[in-house]
C-alpha cells in the first residue's frame, strides 16, 4: 500500500514559517501593540464567518452557472465582508485608541496570518501528518485512510518531482494571498489614520480577486502565476499610494483626536 509523498508536508511549514517570520520582523521593526492579534483575528474570523452564512443557503444558486457568475459571488464576498471588515475593525481600534501608526504593517500582515497559517497551513499539516502516520502504521484504519484519500485526493500520491511542483505552486498561491493581505490590510488602517477614505475605496476592489477563483481549473500554472502579479501589483499601489502620508512627521489625525480626547497634549 503507497503512503502519501510526504514532500507535500513542506507547504504548510513554509507557510507557517514564513508569515511567523514576517510578523517577527514588523514587531522588531515597528513594535507593534499586541492588540493587532485581537482585531486582526476578529476581522478575518467574522469575515470568514458570514461568507459561510452567506454561501450555505446561497452556493447551490449559483454553483451550476459557473464562470463569471461564480466568480462575481466569490469576489463580492470578499470584497465586502473581508476587505469591509479589516476597515470596520481599524477604524474601531484607532478611533478608541487601542491602535496608532505603527500597527499598520502588521494589520494587514495579521490578516495574512490568521488565513494562511490558522485557517489553512495548520489544518493542513496536521491531516498530511495524520495520514502519513496512519497509512505507514498498516491495519485495517491504514487501508481505509488509503482508499479513501485515493478516491478524494489522489494528487497526494504524486512522484516526487510532481509533488515538488505542486508544492511551489501552492507555496506561491499562499504567496500571493500574503501580498494581498497587506495591501488591503495596510490600505484600511492608513485610511482611517489618515482620515484618507479614498485609500479605502483603493483596497476595496483587491478584495474582489476571488473572481478568479472559479477559472483555476483551467490552467494553474497560468492562474497562479496570474494571481501573483495581480497581488505583487497591489502590493505596489499600497505602497506607493501611501509614500507622502509615511513621510509626514505630524501625528496622523485620527490619532491626534484621541491623545485630545484622553486629555493628554
Amino acid at each position: 500500500m503507497e503512503n502519501i509523498n510526504p514532500l507535500f508536508i513542506l507547504q504548510p511549514i513554509i507557510v507557517i514559517a514564513l508569515n511567523s517570520a514576517l510578523m517577527i520582523y514588523w514587531y522588531k521593526k515597528r513594535r507593534f501593540h499586541t492588540n493587532v492579534w485581537i482585531y486582526t483575528l476578529v476581522a478575518y474570523g467574522v469575515a470568514i464567518a458570514l461568507k459561510f452564512v452567506v454561501q450555505l443557503p446561497t452556493i447551490h444558486l449559483v454553483q451550476d452557472a459557473g464562470g463569471v457568475v461564480l466568480g462575481i459571488y466569490y469576489g463580492a464576498q470578499t470584497m465586502i465582508f473581508e476587505v469591509g471588515l479589516a476597515y470596520a475593525l481599524a477604524y474601531f481600534a484607532v478611533k478608541h485608541g487601542k491602535l496608532d501608526q505603527r500597527d499598520g504593517e502588521a494589520y494587514g500582515s495579521g490578516l495574512a496570518f490568521w488565513e494562511n497559517v490558522f485557517l489553512i497551513s495548520i489544518i493542513s499539516l496536521v491531516n498530511l501528518v495524520s495520514w502519513y502516520f496512519l497509512i505507514a502504521g498498516g491495519g485495517s484504519l491504514a487501508q481505509l485512510t488509503y482508499d479513501q484519500l485515493a478516491e478524494s485526493a489522489p494528487v497526494l500520491f504524486s512522484s516526487n518531482p510532481q509533488a515538488l511542483g505542486l508544492v511551489a505552486l501552492g507555496t506561491v498561491e499562499r504567496i500571493s494571498s500574503v501580498m494581498f493581505h497587506i495591501a488591503w490590510g495596510y490600505l484600511c488602517f492608513m485610511a482611517v489614520v489618515y482620515r484618507k477614505k479614498k485609500l479605502f475605496l483603493i483596497a476595496l476592489p483587491m478584495g474582489f480577486v476571488d473572481f478568479f477563483v472559479p477559472f483555476a481549473g483551467a490552467s494553474l500554472v497560468l492562474f497562479e502565476v496570474g494571481l501573483f502579479v495581480l497581488a505583487a501589483t497591489s502590493l505596489f499601489v499600497a505602497w506607493y499610494v501611501t509614500k507622502e502620508l509615511r513621510r509626514e512627521p505630524k501625528i496622523p489625525p485620527a490619532i491626534l483626536e484621541n491623545s485630545n480626547s484622553d486629555g493628554s497634549s
